[in-house]
């Protein structure tokens, strides 16, 4: 356990070290790790918890196509690969990750296999604080934990591959067994996390929305958008504008602040650059507070859960958001893109 002070403000960290392999397997000796999901953290979990050497079993619908994925990962049906209803009902540990919406349409079938003894566990907050919404409210004679990695499943799996780990949040929601915090640390460092920082899942599904929604994906691609559209408008090319205002951030700049914060990013510029950035990112502070602010009282206030939930339900939002998604990939922006990133010498040839 590492204690991290900032300013007068204590944490504490869980380390990858305070729970080796062999401490693992023997806190998760006699459980089955039921994965709920094969989406990109139920798949990049259950890999890593294999490889850990944890019991771990799929729970899918046999007609999805988490279930080809699954086959061709080398679960085996009947022995680790099983309907959903079969995998709950096996698992001692049920890791509930199905998407948002398919948490609640699954939950009225769950939750008679949640018998006492058990852990639910979950990746985000979002079915226990707004359980107004999706009816998710598990019985009190069962452990409720969770363990929210900082980053995409793509990401869990590609770092414990290189041998490396991702942040990760975790919480325990309810403590029926008295052994939901060591079950829900020994599953943090088993899924990957290099370190596990303790929160609440009210506040994890608070932040994590937010961000979401703000500097991890909605207000950096507008500020990149506003931006590129400026340049064009004033005449610059579309390569010229991605490459001032993606790809020199994502392949040059980003990469320094990771390494060493925004602080070193800013000494390793030039002087010119260095007082434009100081002169200027107060006036966008200041210009979007005010948006994040009412962007964060729309996530407390369970606004953009709702619109999750309702848009997810739609019969035709499969559709929807590939109509969606195509515009993004169809602007000039990131048809730019497309050209400017297989010109980088990597990809040459290719």
């Amino acid at each position: 356990m590492r204690e991290i002070r900032i300013g007068e403000q204590v944490e504490y960290a869980v380390e990858r070290s305070d729970y080796p392999v062999e401490k693992i397997k023997s806190i998760l000796a006699n459980e089955t790790v039921a994965v709920l999901g094969y989406g990109v953290q139920g798949r990049g979990q259950s890999l890593n918890m294999r490889d850990n050497g944890v019991k771990v079993i799929i729970g899918l619908r046999p007609e999805s196509s988490g279930w080809k994925l699954a086959l061709e990962d080398g679960f085996i049906p009947g022995q680790t690969l099983f309907s959903l209803e079969e995998a709950a009902e096996k698992g001692t540990i049920i890791q509930y990750l199905l998407s948002d919406a398919g948490q609640k349409a699954q939950w009225p079938t769950l939750k008679k296999y949640l018998t006492p003894g058990k852990a639910l566990y979950f990746s985000h907050g979002f079915s226990i604080v707004f359980s107004d919404q999706t009816g998710v409210i598990p019985p009190k004679d069962i452990d409720v934990i969770m363990v929210a990695p900082k980053g995409s499943g793509t990401t869990v799996r590609r770092h414990f591959l290189e041998g490396r780990g991702i942040n990760s949040s975790f919480a325990v929601h309810q403590n029926a067994t008295g052994r939901a915090a060591e079950r829900c640390k020994a599953l943090g460092i088993a899924i990957g996390s290099g370190y596990l920082f303790e929160t609440t899942f009210e506040k994890e599904v608070v932040s994590d929305l937010t961000g979401e929604r703000g500097v991890l994906m909605g207000a950096i691609y507008g500020l990149w958008l506003a931006q590129y559209e400026i340049l064009r408008e004033h005449g610059h090319s579309p390569s010229e504008a991605f490459n001032e205002t993606v790809e020199e951030a994502t392949q040059s700049l980003y990469p320094l602040i990771a390494e060493k914060g925004m602080d070193w990013m800013y000494a390793n510029c030039s002087t010119t650059a260095q007082r434009g950035a100081l002169d200027w990112f107060k006036k966008f502070r200041d210009a979007s507070k005010p948006v994040f602010e009412q962007l964060y009282q729309s996530v407390v206030s369970g606004q953009e859960t709702k619109r999750v939930l309702s848009a997810n339900e739609r019969p035709d939002y499969r559709q929807q958001l590939e109509k969606e998604l195509k515009e993004v990939a169809d602007s000039e922006m990131w048809r730019a893109g497309a050209v400017v990133r297989s010109l980088r010498p990597e990809n040459a040839g290719k």
